[in-house]
């Protein structure tokens, strides 16, 4: 329950030295807590702040250094809507629910504050269909570590961006080089694919057109620039087995291996005609692999990443959206036949037919190489153009939402804040030297969990019967 904030000067010494001491169960269940969030007020019992004793509001050594001796009260300086929910965790034994107005970046970051525990935050990112935070290991050894941090973490450090730079530029070159070995100027004489095995079924003439192309050696260098970076991070990666599953590394070993395989039957030795015309069909496959370069730009584009992380995220939304796409495309296709079957104009000649025309109707491409053009068939076009708008429409919401939360997850970790709270009362640690005019102690979020010890000497050693010269703003 809240109460508006007041004025009233209180005897604190007495409620301070109960706080610290301990209580029989009968006399601390009738006890009463405040809590301030931000100027509002909370009052509960503290046998139901003690149901969770790991959390920070249910342990009393964690409370206390936010307590308030003056106001006889526990000061945070938080965001004041969580703080209902917060406080419905510990009422309701453990009843998590994020209010709707509450977004949940924001929501997350005062559950961490508050200590609710892993396994509870956990639960909640499952119930908001939220992906779990992947851990990032580094390697044990420091030059391991290094190394590591220099290929796969760009934002480490300065030499660390300039190589993702030239990953990036190398990349770019390498996308640019597929495409323009597509151009009639450069294909004129089939020196793209057909150079690659000679008329007569040997290689002789093949090796000196192809190992001195000018797109060969450009290709080349790209892909010893590849092949060197793949195989530092993975001399360098923490674990072996992890570093095979990731899918960035994956796509990174797919991209190199089509130069390698081309490479081996540029060298090879064909002896028929036949084998000519099955190398080709192999080699245009494996050429066509390359295309794959371009997803290495995800690992250097923060907007790729997003984009990927909502599709994971969002997969039983798109399962559910190509689902219904299915019952459409069956229903409307095998209704648009009948409609046109005694039509001899119609292209409709087969329900198979006719999927082709309710895919493009139902995402509303609409070509116009199949279109109905009796009545009935308008009205089944019509009908089928208008379901899929909403079976599109239905599942976008979601997706959506995912994307605003990966992408407003990825800027703040990058602007991460202190917080600063008023700690009234809290002595100084003793090691600190610090002239009368300094009263100002800043706490980041990692502090508030260090050195429990000092934190119950402290508490316990202060007495609330001396006279406290600070200010209540004291921080």
């Amino acid at each position: 329950m809240s109460r508006e904030n007041h004025d009233e000067s209180v005897d604190h010494a007495a409620p301070f030295q109960d706080a610290c001491e301990v209580e029989p169960p009968d006399q601390e269940c009738c006890k009463l807590v405040t809590i301030n969030i931000s100027g509002l007020r909370f009052e509960t019992q503290l046998k139901t702040l003690a149901r969770y004793p790991n959390t920070l509001l249910g342990d009393p050594i964690k409370r206390m250094r936010f307590y308030d001796p003056l106001r006889n009260e526990f000061f945070f300086d938080r965001n004041r809507p969580s703080f209902d929910a917060i406080l419905y965790y510990y009422q309701s034994g453990g009843r998590l629910r994020r209010p709707i107005n509450v977004p949940v970046e924001i929501f997350m970051d005062e559950i961490k504050f508050y200590e609710i525990g892993d396994d509870v935050i956990d639960r909640f990112r499952e119930d908001e269909g939220l992906l779990k935070e992947d851990e990032r290991p580094v390697p044990s050894s420091e030059f391991k570590r290094q190394i590591w941090l220099l290929f796969e973490h760009p934002d480490s450090s300065g030499p660390a961006r300039i190589i993702a730079i030239v990953s990036v530029m190398i990349i770019l070159i390498s996308i640019v080089i597929f495409c323009l070995e597509t151009l009639p100027e450069f294909r004129e004489d089939d020196r793209v694919f057909n150079n690659h095995l000679a008329p007569n079924g040997t290689t002789a003439g093949k090796r000196s057109s192809t190992l001195t192309d000018p797109f060969f050696l450009l290709e080349t260098i790209c892909i010893v620039w590849f092949s060197f970076e793949l195989l530092v991070r993975f001399l360098a990666c923490p674990s072996k087995p992890a570093f095979f599953k990731d899918i960035m590394n994956i796509i990174d070993i797919v991209a190199i291996l089509p130069y390698f395989i081309t490479l081996g039957l540029d060298l090879s030795e064909v002896e028929s005609n036949s084998q000519q015309t099955t190398s080709l069909a192999i080699l245009r496959v494996i050429r066509l692999v390359r295309v794959f370069r371009i997803f290495k730009l995800s690992r250097h584009s923060k907007g790729l990443q997003i984009l990927g992380q909502t599709l994971r995220a969002s997969m039983r939304e798109l399962g559910l959206l190509i689902f219904f796409l299915i019952i459409g495309i069956i229903l409307f296709s095998s209704a648009v036949y009948f409609a046109e079957v005694d039509d001899p104009e119609s292209s409709f000649t087969s329900i198979p037919d006719a999927f082709w025309w309710a895919v493009v109707s139902m995402t509303t491409v609409g070509y116009g190489d199949m279109y109905p053009v009796t009545i009935g068939g308008k009205i089944v076009g019509s009908m089928c153009a208008i379901a899929g708008v909403l079976t599109i429409a239905l599942p976008v919401p979601v997706i959506v939402s995912n994307f605003n939360y990966f992408y407003h997850r990825e800027h703040s970790e990058e602007e991460q804040v202190e917080y600063i709270h008023v700690t009234c009362g809290r002595p100084l640690p003793p090691v600190c030297d610090r002239n009368k005019s300094d009263s100002k102690l800043s706490l980041g979020k990692s502090e508030y969990s260090d050195d429990d010890d000092w934190n119950s000497i402290s508490v316990l050693n202060f007495s609330p019967s001396e006279e406290y010269a600070g200010k209540l703003t004291d921080v």
